[in-house]
């Protein structure tokens, strides 16, 4: 018999969320992470309204308010437009260093009843084909000590865009096209965009250009989180020198030249890619779910990465507790069905903001768009940052 419940690999966002609901509920949790904690990890450190409406449902969002900055809205531009569009409703997001984010979330696990093992790496699921369809027989893991198995009636696989469970079993892929790359850095004595409100929140930017996008978001202490998302071609040797791609970003857009005179970068910048993970299907193994990153991939250029990965891990808690409680019969289509609800026509919007982004004319015509039109780039706003989710 197993000490746990429910395995969780990976102990970002989705899996700490989903190990503290499930924990909660009276499953015995255990989280592991090849990482020791807190860890840095690029991110463009922004917590959305809905994703604060998630958090806030939990009880997490105190902390994260007390160490964020309050975000009111975004500015973007494009081809000579820009726009400021506030959240509606006065309702407000987060910035936040992932870093700090991550260990919010991970010590609320910890006090749950979730145990935490770091430093542990799972290198895969060995599965038996049975008469009811393919089951998880233990997940392998390595250890300082050596290699381990570990058993448990439902495992949750939210270890990001590279899960090792996830390709290994074919649940995932990098598709072909698009390939972007991001590239992401810390900066002190970026001067602030011209105030668009009155309130003593920030506003996080989008500058949306032909080739690229950059996300800038300020974060306590000072700094900005500065992050370059743009396409690659396969062996391409620029993007062995990040920090000069960043910096010629920044450089070369007028949006950004001038604020960026006084800053200087606190580390060398982070690259990761290729950022898009496509799921091939539903992963139907009974014992098994996924959630974050670990579920498929996309480049959030609307800033809700975050609002996927806790929601997700909530979703991924409950369908789990459905299938220890009752079994795994039907608990993969539920499951499914409750992503698609959730998460479906914010996926369509953002696949047909990236559509514009890769298109210069859409790009151009965008620009016209949002100067005859700003209120239409204000709803955009508010749908960006899932406000409809945090009514």
């Amino acid at each position: 018999m197993s000490d746990y419940d429910l395995l969780i690999i990976g102990a970002g966002p989705a899996g700490t969320v989903a190990g503290l609901v499930a924990a909660r509920a009276g499953a015995r949790v255990c989280i592991l992470d090849r990482s020791s904690f807190p860890r840095h990890k690029l991110c463009g450190d922004s917590v959305n309204p809905g994703a604060m409406a998630t958090l806030a449902r939990l009880g997490l969002a105190a902390d994260v308010e007390s160490r964020g900055l309050a975000v009111d809205g975004m500015i973007v531009t494009g081809d000579g437009a820009s726009v400021a569009g506030l959240y509606p409703r006065g309702l407000r997001g987060r910035s936040i260093r992932r870093s700090d984010l991550d260990w919010i979330l991970l010590r609320a696990a910890i006090a749950a009843g979730c145990r935490f093992e770091p430093g542990v790496a799972v290198r895969r699921a060995v599965v038996d084909d049975t008469s009811n369809g393919p089951v998880i027989r233990h997940v392998e893991i390595a250890r300082r000590s050596g290699v381990a198995a570990m058993r448990a009636p439902a495992a949750i696989a939210a270890d990001g865009r590279r899960s090792a469970l996830g390709f290994a079993l074919g649940f995932l892929r990098h598709p072909a096209r698009p390939r972007r790359w991001a590239i992401g850095g810390y900066f002190s004595g970026v001067a602030a965009p011209d105030a668009v409100h009155s309130s003593d929140g920030v506003v996080g930017e989008m500058h949306i250009r032909k080739d690229r996008y950059v996300g800038v978001a300020p974060i306590p202490d000072g700094l900005t989180n500065v992050c370059l998302v743009r396409q690659f071609a396969p062996g391409d040797p620029a993007i062995r020198d990040p920090a000069s791609l960043l910096r010629d970003a920044i450089e070369s857009d007028p949006a950004l030249r001038e604020r960026f005179t006084a800053a200087t970068a606190i580390a060398e910048p982070v690259v990761l890619g290729p950022l898009a993970v496509d799921s091939t299907g539903r992963a139907s193994i009974a014992g098994l779910l996924f959630a974050g990153d670990a579920a498929g991939f996309i480049d959030p250029m609307t800033g809700d990465g975050l609002h996927f990965a806790i929601r997700g891990g909530e979703l991924a808690a409950e369908a789990a507790l459905q299938a220890l409680a009752h079994g795994w019969r039907g608990v993969h289509d539920t499951h499914a069905a409750a992503r698609a609800a959730a998460f479906g026509a914010k996926c369509r919007f953002n696949r047909a903001l990236r559509s514009v982004v890769a298109s210069p004319v859409a790009i151009s015509l965008g620009g016209v768009g949002a100067r005859l039109m700003p209120a239409a780039l204000r709803a955009i706003v508010a749908r960006a940052g899932d406000c409809d989710q945090a009514a």
